[in-house]
C-alpha cells in the first residue's frame, strides 16, 4: 500500500491511495468477517410489542458474551468509572437500558462504514479515491476490524509482539498493518 494523498479541493477532494489485490482482499475479508457478527448480534435482538407498533428498534439488555462484540460494543458504564456507581445492580440496569435503546443504531452505522468501505475497494486491486465522507467512514470500519482483531489477539496496554513461531504472529503483523493504514489516512484527512 503507498501512503494516503489528497488531491483536488472542496467537493472535488478525494483522499488517494493505490492498494495491492491481495491488500483489498484482506480488507473485504475482515470486514465481512465483522460485519457478520455485527448482523448476528442485530438479527438476534430480541422482539417486543411496543417497538413493532411505534417502529423504535430496541436493541439487547445484555452485554455480549463474546469477547469481540464485547470490545466492538462495550457497556456505557463501568463502575469503576465513578465510586457512586459501585451498586452492581444500578449499573447493570443502566447500562441495560442505554444498550435496547442504543445499539440497534450503533451496529447500522458500524454496518453503513463495511459497506462504505466494501463499495470503495477496487476489484482486483487498484487505486482508492474516497470522499471525507467515506474516508472517515473508512476510519470507522478499519477501527472495527482492529478491535476485533485485538480481542481475537488479547491485545491490552502491556501486550509483547508474539514469537514468530507463535500461530497469531501473522494476526499480529495484520493487526499493525491496519494501524499503518489508519494513521496514514488520519493524516491525510488531517493535512492543510
Amino acid at each position: 500500500m503507498r501512503t494516503w494523498s489528497r488531491r483536488g479541493s472542496g467537493d472535488e477532494l478525494r483522499i488517494c491511495s493505490n492498494l495491492e489485490t491481495y491488500e483489498c482482499q484482506l480488507i473485504a475479508s475482515m470486514v465481512h468477517s465483522t460485519t457478520e457478527i455485527l448482523t448476528e448480534r442485530d438479527t438476534s435482538a430480541p422482539q417486543d410489542a411496543l417497538s413493532e407498533l411505534t417502529g423504535i428498534r430496541t436493541g439487547h439488555t445484555t452485554a455480549p458474551r463474546d469477547l469481540t462484540l464485547g470490545r466492538l460494543l462495550p457497556d456505557f458504564h463501568r463502575p469503576d468509572q465513578d465510586e457512586l456507581w459501585a451498586v452492581g445492580t444500578v449499573v447493570a440496569d443502566v447500562n441495560g437500558a442505554l444498550r435496547s435503546l442504543n445499539e440497534p443504531q450503533i451496529i447500522a452505522a458500524k454496518l453503513e462504514a463495511g459497506r462504505v468501505v466494501l463499495d470503495t475497494l477496487p476489484d482486483g486491486g487498484g487505486d482508492v479515491a474516497l470522499t471525507c465522507d467515506e474516508a472517515h467512514e473508512w476510519l470507522t470500519a478499519l477501527n472495527d476490524v482492529r478491535l476485533a482483531l485485538g480481542a481475537m489477539l488479547g491485545i491490552t496496554d502491556d501486550y509483547q509482539c508474539p514469537d514468530p513461531e507463535d500461530p497469531h504472529a501473522g494476526h499480529f503483523d495484520v493487526y499493525q498493518w491496519l494501524t499503518v493504514v489508519q494513521e496514514l489516512l488520519v493524516e491525510a484527512l488531517m493535512a492543510p
